[in-house]
This record gives structure tokens, C-alpha cells and sequence, in this order.
């Protein structure tokens, strides 16, 4: 059956994070009343962008089974997770049941209750560790060697669904490398500097920002480019092998620093810049660079916003977060 002809009934879970708020959002637009949203997040709850949204902790393989087997979804989008690196590294014990029990059971659920759903698994560029010389953007066929626990905890779970593809698991596996955007925590570094810019711009910090590294490079994309590639995997998922793997990428490195200077020629007042060791020191070689080739070619997809307009809308987004803690 052609994929437009199906009923669309996508379950998100880890639905009210960052990206899936934009998920919602791009679905809406995409297929309008041709699909149902099934919200679902650890905590129940009514969101003003979602609406109901369900109670479901994936690390519990009973209620995973329930829920699916409840609501019959067509797709499931997974992004449960610790989504910022530093939180999963904290706290391993965790990040490795969210990462990789809660996919393991969203699997074994599918096969047992929904046999025809589609898994969109949102794993992460960061299953392949750092670039190795010579830097070239890593293309779906290198290696995974993750460097950290949430790394290492995405890519097992990349592992993990192997076997369950070869049971009849139809699960397509997306690998996407840093993304930025509205609505994102100052736990990431983008926000992290809007952040601090905002808030010297309002008077409640003095006119110094305090860094890190600077020299790393990172493959940065929107987020509202990152939910429309999901959105295309979702549309397609019919003609999409049931083991494709999917890096989603700009295949352009931004070094933090250069970044930093952009957010700086868009502040409202002079700031000056002072390393703090202690967010990391300068490092050359510690880059991450994605090759999306595969994605352009399957889902026809390519990023579009252009990240200087990524950035001006984190900074407003800081700039709106600050002024309400202000009040």
C-alpha cells in the first residue's frame, strides 16, 4: 500500500522534550487531520502544544506493551532520552536504560502487539565518537566508537535492535549529529551563550562571558530541519528497508568559537570573552562532522534554514526566557 494511503497514528515518545514540541509541529503541517498524534512522555500531563499527553516510562517493558498494544500506532518516533550528553554522563545508570532497555522493549512490544508499525529510532551522531584523521565527515558505514557513556549508551541501542530487525522489526534508524533551536535548554552550548549574552544585555550579569572550548568544531543543524528529515522518514517509511540506517547531518563543521563571535555581533551591548578551564579546554582536533549523503539521496531531504537564522532565533528565545525570570 503507498504510504499515503496509510493511516497515520504516531506514537512520540519523550513527546514534551525539545525536539519532540517541534515534531508536533512539523507532523501538523505535514499532514494536517491525516494524522493522530499519541503524545507520550514519563509524566502524564496537558500540554499547551500537545495536549493529553500520556504517562509512559519506556524502561518498563509492561507498560510499553500496553500502551502500544492500546493505541495500535502506524509509527513510533522514539526520542526518550537524557537529551543532553552531560545528564547522561552523570548519571550512566540511567542513560543506559532509557537508551538502551527503553528501545529494546519499544521493539519487542511492536513485534508482540503492533507487527506493522514503523520504528523511527533517534539515536545519535555521537555513536561514532570524534572524527579520526584524516577528518573527513562520517559517512553510516564507519565504525561506531563513542567516547562517553551517552554516546556509548546510543550506539549499543543502534546494536541492540539488530536482532529484533531480524525477527520482522521494521526499524529505521536515524543517527542525528547537533542540533540548536528555539526552545532549547542552556544545558547545550548554543543556548548556553545566548543565555549568558541575554542576560548581560538585561543588566543581571556583568558584560564577561565565561567559556570553554573554543576550538572544537561540531556538524550543527536546526532543529526544525532535524524534525522535518523524521517527518520524511515517516512518509516514506513504506519504501524504506526495514535495517536503514540514516545519518542526518549538515556535512559542515562550525567551529565553536566562530560561533560564539556570531552570537556576539548580534548582542545588544560590547561583551569580553575569559576562558574558564573548567568548561574545557581548547582542543583543535575534537571535531564531529556527519555525512548525510544517504539521507538526501532515500528521503530527499536537506537542510534549509540557514544557521544564522538558527542562531538569531536561539538568542530571541534566551532573550523572551530571560525577560519572564526578570519579572
Amino acid at each position: 500500500m503507498a504510504a499515503a494511503a496509510r493511516p497515520f497514528r504516531i506514537l512520540i515518545t519523550g513527546a514534551t522534550g525539545f525536539v519532540g514540541l517541534h515534531l508536533a509541529t512539523a507532523i501538523r503541517r505535514t499532514f494536517g487531520s491525516g494524522a493522530e498524534i499519541i503524545s507520550t512522555a514519563l509524566h502524564a500531563g496537558n500540554d499547551p502544544a500537545l495536549g493529553n499527553v500520556i504517562a509512559l516510562d519506556v524502561t518498563d517493558p509492561s507498560a510499553v506493551t500496553t500502551t502500544i498494544a492500546e493505541h495500535q500506532p502506524s509509527h513510533i518516533v522514539n526520542l526518550a532520552a537524557l537529551a543532553a550528553p552531560s545528564a547522561a554522563n552523570a548519571d550512566p545508570s540511567t542513560s543506559w536504560r532509557v537508551h538502551l532497555d527503553g528501545p529494546r522493549n519499544i521493539g519487542r512490544a511492536i513485534l508482540q502487539a503492533a507487527p506493522a508499525c514503523v520504528l523511527v529510532h533517534v539515536g545519535s551522531g555521537l555513536a561514532y565518537g570524534k572524527n579520526r584523521p584524516p577528518i573527513r565527515p562520517t559517512s553510516e558505514d564507519t565504525v561506531l566508537a563513542p567516547t562517553d557513556e551517552y554516546g556509548a549508551s546510543k550506539a549499543a541501542a543502534d546494536v541492540a535492535l539488530g536482532p529484533l530487525i531480524a525477527k520482522g522489526l521494521h526499524s529505521i534508524r536515524l543517527r542525528p549529529f547537533n542540533h540548536t533551536g528555539p526552545g532549547q535548554t542552556d544545558a547545550f552550548v548554543v543556548p548556553a551563550f545566548a543565555r549568558q549574552i541575554a542576560r548581560i544585555e538585561a543588566g543581571l550579569a556583568p558584560p564577561q562571558m565565561q567559556v570553554g572550548n573554543l576550538d572544537g568544531q561540531r556538524d550543527f543543524l536546526d532543529v526544525r530541519d532535524v524534525v522535518a528529515a523524521y517527518v520524511k522518514t515517516i512518509v516514506r517509511s513504506d519504501s524504506l528497508a526495514p535495517d536503514t540506517i540514516l545519518n542526518i547531518a549538515s556535512g559542515v563543521p562550525r567551529r565553536i568559537g566562530d560561533m560564539l563571535q556570531q552570537l556576539l555581533g548580534m548582542a545588544r551591548v560590547p561583551i569580553a570573552v575569559q576562558n574558564d578551564p573548567s568548561r574545557g579546554k581548547s582542543d583543535a582536533a575534537d571535531v564531529i562532522l556527519g555525512d548525510a549523503s544517504r539521507a538526501r539521496s532515500m528521503l530527499d531531504w536537506r537542510p534549509t534554514i540557514a544557521f544564522e537564522q538558527t542562531l538569531a532565533d536561539v538568542l530571541d528565545d534566551q532573550r523572551s526566557e530571560v525577560a519572564k525570570t526578570a519579572k
